[in-house]
């Protein structure tokens, strides 16, 4: 089967350290560690395995950062090579093995990317505590090799599918998972809100995990499909109180507005007014940036996790904020964290998702962003801007790493495209 793969390599790294930000060819062309080629076709190995054909994968963030090598070389033992790129992913089932209960033939299906305890083959005897209490997202075996056998030898380390060996991610044609990574789709989802899945729920991980309180104001940073997402997944919920979305773009601006923001503000001048309204009071202290005092935002979404926006949310927290971070924000140089203890902030990362305390129930966030798309009817489907054959993407890629020239927001591979 066709399907794009990536592999690690030092002189690999030395190119997307050096020229990464200079050429696309180092991200994605004769420089770089990616191809597209013939796999092996993916056998189910066990009779709780489901093999899939891909209907839609998209191009996320993470993936730009591992491809440049832009992102911490810390996840590195987490991951093994080559893979076949790919962890959003909408699926149709192809084949069920013969002790597989939750998924039938035919059905569209989101994936849940992550490696848990059990797809690597361990009974629930012998989970790690994160998947024991339902956070395989950080599952304490990803940096082991497995007990299920795949194309003839032990499954090998890794966190997600998509970064991982031996399971073949949603770059590709046809792909093979558990079957407790798979979720049915509604008919009332359309292809283009389905695949959106695995990003909206890491939103909706961090709010339901905050539970944000109708005080407010809440500040969301990010102009991507994650900071988009939790707008969506705030009003979603229930949140009422006042809700500030810090954007770059204009399309992605009028999306914010539609998915519940109550107003869009962009960075510098706009954030910081948005700021004194507040009631923060600024100060300039002898050398360096203004400060503020009083006011601030109690809860903050930084989508980003870049230095300057940790920076910002540091600074523009009220004091006892909480900051939550979304964006995978990596080795930040000459970080302030003055006001970390100054105003007694809780900084908190999230990754992923997981079982979810959620109307007296333990549902999985994937199950309640799907039944919460089915319920709001929102228009997420307008953050998918781009959609190209397995063939081109090059070109989606392009897409994507020129966003402030294509205007692309999510781009996605079709596979099924001819």
């Amino acid at each position: 089967m066709r399907a794009v793969t990536f592999d690690v390599s030092v002189p690999g790294y030395l190119l997307g350290k050096g020229l990464g930000g200079v050429t696309d060819a180092v991200v994605f062309g004769g420089l770089s560690g990616l191809r597209i080629t013939d796999v092996p076709e993916p056998l189910l190995p066990g009779a709780d395995w489901v093999r899939l054909e891909v209907l839609k994968a998209g191009i996320c963030g993470s993936d730009i950062g591992n491809l440049t090598y832009q992102s911490s070389p810390a996840m590195e033992p987490f991951g093994s090579f080559p893979a076949v790129l790919g962890h959003e992913v909408l699926a149709r089932v192809l084949d069920v093995g013969p002790a597989v209960k939750r998924v039938e033939r035919g059905q569209r299906v989101a994936l849940d990317p992550v490696i848990s305890c059990a797809v690597r083959g361990y009974p629930g005897t012998d989970w790690c505590p994160s998947c024991v209490a339902g956070r395989p997202g950080t599952c304490e075996r990803a940096g082991e090799g497995g007990r299920t056998v795949v194309g003839g030898r032990p499954l090998r380390r890794g966190l997600t599918v998509g970064y991982q060996a031996d399971l073949p991610g949603g770059w590709g044609e046809r792909m093979i998972a558990h079957e407790s990574q798979l979720f049915p789709v509604d008919d009332a989802v359309s292809d283009k809100a389905a695949v959106l899945m695995e990003p909206l729920a890491v939103g909706l991980h961090a709010v339901l995990g905050s539970r944000p309180l109708d005080t407010g104001p809440v500040l969301v940073i990010g102009s991507g499909p994650i900071a988009l997402g939790t707008i969506w997944a705030l009003r979603a919920v229930g949140y009422s109180g006042e809700l500030v979305a810090q954007i770059k773009f204009g399309k992605e601006a009028e999306i914010a507005h539609a998915l519940g923001a109550d107003s869009t503000i962009a960075p510098g001048g706009e954030a910081r007014q948005a700021l004194i309204d507040t009631g923060a009071q600024a100060y300039m202290p002898i050398v360096g940036d203004e400060v503020y005092a009083g006011g601030g935002f109690p809860l903050i979404f930084d989508c980003v996790g870049s230095g300057e926006t940790l920076k910002q949310s540091l600074r523009f927290a009220a004091a006892r904020g909480r900051i939550l971070l979304l964006g995978c924000a990596a080795e930040i140089r000459k970080l302030d964290l003055t006001f970390l203890w100054a105003r007694e902030l809780d900084v908190k990362g999230y990754v992923c998702y997981g079982i979810e305390e959620w109307q007296s129930g333990r549902p999985h966030t994937f199950e309640v962003v799907h039944d919460l798309l089915v319920q709001t009817g929102a228009p997420v489907e307008s953050l998918v801007t781009d959609i190209y054959p397995l063939e081109q993407y090059q070109t989606a890629l392009s897409a994507v790493v020129n966003r402030r020239r294509t205007g692309s927001i999510k781009v996605l591979l079709d596979p099924t495209l001819r």
